[in-house]
């Protein structure tokens, strides 16, 4: 059984038994029909997975490890606020008449700032430090930008990686961490979603910097299950899990600006069957 198989399990089953309901309560999210879309939710998850040991892909069903690359590096690397750069359509609810979902993720990632050394946006600061000042304790992103939440058309949920670097006894090459902070999760449609993403990013990163990867430490402040989601959980935890994947990064791709979806890959990935239909809050 895969590490990420029995952390999800463990993570949905704490949330269905101990969680809080929010059903009665004032919520923003509703359903198709109008109705409001209730959650059972935990305060405070903390999920650890060492990619240096295995990549934390989902085996009780398929994490589709492109798409999620694809919409990583459209916000990363695209540094783009636009569904049409995008080839997948999971954005397109968000989206107004061109195509834009305002300032948001990707349009704020591409925001240059004045740091002594000049004007760099926050993943090219990242990667600067990365290479240049390992050991700061400074190198984070932050999209969740206060002056700009009005002309968001989605608040960002994964707002901020940290990253820190460690030097572990008797390895030539550095140690790449990095925190992942999101304030809110649909655990069933997005949990494996974004641990793929996020840790498709530290190998990334990793590599242009040479690297090697380390801890991806996933926090998130309110973890839920829509109360519609519930018997399509039930099921999913119940299921038998797979040996974990492995993880393929075309080891040619040395700039970070280079990489494309087709540069990664799940090699010995076998699953349980996909869920489909899954009603999805608006």
């Amino acid at each position: 059984m895969s590490y990420a198989d029995t952390l999800f399990i463990q993570m949905c089953r704490d949330i269905l038994d101990n969680g809080t309901s929010t059903e009665g309560e004032k919520v923003r999210p509703h359903w198709e029909d109008g109705s409001s879309a209730y959650t059972i939710k935990k305060f405070g998850v903390v999920n650890r997975y060492d990619l240096s040991k295995e990549f934390p892909a989902l085996t009780l069903r398929k994490t589709a490890i492109k798409s999620a690359t694809d919409e990583l590096l459209w916000i990363w690397q695209q540094k783009s606020n636009n569904v049409n750069e995008l080839h997948s359509h999971i954005w397109d609810e968000w989206a107004d008449e061109s195509g834009s979902i305002g300032k948001a993720y990707g349009y704020q990632m591409g925001v240059k700032h004045q740091y002594k050394e000049g004007m760099f946006d926050q993943v090219d600061r990242v990667i600067y430090d990365l290479k240049n000042n390992p050991f700061s304790r400074r190198i984070m992103t932050n999209i969740y930008v206060h002056q700009d939440l009005h002309e968001m058309n989605l608040y960002p949920c994964a707002y901020s990686m940290t990253f820190n670097v460690t030097q572990k006894k008797g390895d030539d090459k550095l140690t790449l961490n990095a925190i992942l902070n999101q304030r809110s999760q649909d655990v069933l449609t997005a949990n494996n979603w974004n641990v793929c993403q996020y840790a498709v990013l530290v190998h990334m990163l990793a590599q242009v910097c040479d690297m090697q990867v380390g801890e991806l430490v996933h926090v998130i402040a309110d973890a839920h299950i829509y109360d519609r989601h519930v018997p399509l959980v039930e099921e999913l935890i119940s299921r038998e899990p797979h040996p974990a994947p492995k993880f393929w990064l075309n080891p040619e791709i040395r700039d970070f600006y280079q990489f494309t979806r087709d540069d990664v890959k799940l090699i010995d990935y076998e699953t349980g069957p996909q869920i489909t239909n899954i009603p999805v809050a608006i």
